[in-house]
């Protein structure tokens, strides 16, 4: 099995794991730890195709890359972005300051909405080795 595949299976399993923790996010004791296990997954998947591709040296390489992989490495990386934004709105929520509530709830759905075009992109932008 090549590690295009393996990378995609993770992907979609970080994906579906996403939509459980959403579906549970009334519930702060399933949904904290299930989201905190996403965005982790996440990371360690990103640090496994850069080990694995060299994926920072071909990002770089924007001028000569397709557009479609320009486009794809810019929602992955908008996904960590917001994935930044809400640990700290995350935090603050579990500290009791129901005033990031609002801001959270904006965050995840534009992670959501930034990851599942990266899953999308990840298809048709990334040529197995």
């Amino acid at each position: 099995m090549s590690s295009a595949v393996v990378f995609q299976i993770q992907s979609i399993l970080i994906y579906s794991l996403m939509i459980f923790g959403i579906t549970k996010r009334k519930n702060r004791k399933v949904h904290v730890p299930v989201m905190s296990a996403v965005l982790i997954w996440d990371v360690i998947l990103i640090l496994q195709i850069e080990l694995g591709r060299g994926a920072v040296e071909k990002a770089s390489k924007a001028v000569i890359n397709p557009m479609l992989l320009n486009i794809h490495v810019t929602f992955a990386v908008l996904s960590v972005v917001f994935y930044v934004l809400l640990v700290f709105t995350g935090r603050a929520l579990l500290k009791g300051n129901a005033q990031a509530r609002p801001r959270h709830r904006v965050f995840g759905w534009t992670a959501f909405t930034l990851r599942s075009l990266t899953l999308i992109t990840s298809f048709f932008a990334v040529v197995p080795q």
